[in-house]
C-alpha cells in the first residue's frame, strides 16, 4: 500500500527538539527529496496510523 498523506502515517511524528513533524523512516536520497517537496504519493514505507488496532485485537 503506497501512502497518499504523510499526516496519517505512523512514521510521521512530532519532534520536540526541532519543533516540527518529521518522517522517522530511514529514507534514501530519492525518497527524501520527494518527502521534502511534499510529494509523498508513492511512499513505500507508508503505514496507516491506526491507534485502535491493538484494542480491536483484544476484543
Amino acid at each position: 500500500m503506497s501512502g497518499k498523506n504523510c499526516e496519517s502515517c505512523m512514521y510521521y511524528t512530532y519532534d520536540e527538539d526541532y519543533e516540527c513533524y518529521v518522517c522517522e523512516m530511514d529514507l534514501d536520497e530519492d525518497e527524501m527529496i520527494r518527502f521534502l517537496r511534499g510529494d509523498s504519493g508513492g511512499c513505500s514505507h507508508y503505514q496507516f496510523a491506526d491507534e485502535y488496532k491493538i484494542v480491536r485485537k483484544q476484543m
